[in-house]
């Protein structure tokens, strides 16, 4: 496994599991992914020890999430999913962008919180959410209940498949986006969710008592506006093709998430140095189908024929 960094008390993710069924002039198969499931692998494979806090159903689906997660050494704390395992059906639209398709697990996931998940966000540097049912109001509550006073990571990742109430949704997510650490938004979450406007919503966030914010415009580069000034990155130029974009968005959360586990930057060159590295690992995982999460380096070694990266 590849581990970039070491991390005294690692991390927890909260959040979606499911596998992708992917249709293509190739054919169709099946990957393991989510949104949270990516970051949480993403995390260990930079280093840091992750509990991923999901809904798995006991189904064949569920024990291929499960495989992957051993695999990669991602411990798992399972939701019941009296509907099974959650997936989403993958087509490309006319403009080469992904489409979804959401099972009815998917769609009314659900995350609860035992004794097993406390201890394990109470002992986590930090908390991480991402794609999480913020339009129903009581995963809200219990989500915001049982984190207590972690300190936060949190992208809203809203999927248009998944979503049911806009307005709810808004209200939850920023209730949580008010007391993070850092929070992720993206040009698609400022369509779907407010007016487009990125660097408004990324204002906004701030002005609510985000402590950083971190905004990913595709093409435009990343932002991060945090407590000691504002950094910009373009995206990153690597060797190799461009193969899959779906990841660079978990990539780029998990590079800047795992650099916050043991406290947060002491300054605007950190922050710069961060997210510089974050776009680089962005770059390296669009190299390869999925949301897998690479680093230039493993990129190198696939090259010299080392594998297992």
């Amino acid at each position: 496994m590849m581990q970039e960094q070491g991390s005294a008390r690692g991390a927890v993710v909260i959040g979606d599991a499911l596998i992708d069924e992917i249709h293509d002039a190739g054919g169709v198969r099946e990957l393991v992914g989510g949104a949270a499931l990516n970051v949480a692998v993403g995390l260990r494979r930079l280093g840091v020890p992750v509990t991923l806090i999901a809904m798995v159903g006991a189904d064949e689906a569920g024990d291929h999430i499960r495989e992957y997660l051993a695999d990669h050494g991602v411990a798992l704390i399972e939701s019941p999913a009296p509907l099974g395992s959650s997936r989403a059906v993958v087509r490309r639209a006319q403009n080469g962008e992904p489409e979804y398709v959401f099972n009815d697990a998917a769609q009314r996931r659900s995350i609860r919180y035992g004794d097993e998940a406390r201890a394990a966000i109470a002992d986590a540097g930090i908390a991480v959410v991402s794609c999480f049912p913020f339009d129903v109001p009581a995963e809200t509550e219990a989500l915001v209940e049982a984190l207590g006073d972690a300190t936060l990571v949190i992208d809203p990742n809203p999927r248009a498949g998944m979503l049911t109430d806009r307005s709810e949704f808004v209200h939850g997510f920023e209730r949580l986006a008010a007391r993070a650490g850092l929070v992720k938004v993206g040009a698609d979450d400022a369509a779907l969710l407010y007016d487009g406007d990125l660097d408004a919503l990324r204002t906004r966030l701030r002005s609510a008592g985000a402590h950083a914010v971190l905004a990913t415009a595709g093409a435009a580069g990343a932002v991060l506006d945090t407590d000691s000034g504002i950094v910009e990155a373009p995206i990153a130029t690597l060797p190799g093709r461009i193969v899959d974009t779906v990841g660079a968005g978990d990539a780029t959360l998990a590079a800047v998430a795992a650099g916050l586990v043991d406290g947060r930057p002491s300054g605007q060159a950190d922050w710069r140095t961060l997210l510089e590295r974050a776009m680089l690992i962005a770059a390296a995982t669009c190299r390869s189908e999925g949301g897998l999460l690479r680093t230039p380096e493993s990129l190198a070694e696939s090259e010299r024929g080392v594998q297992g990266s």
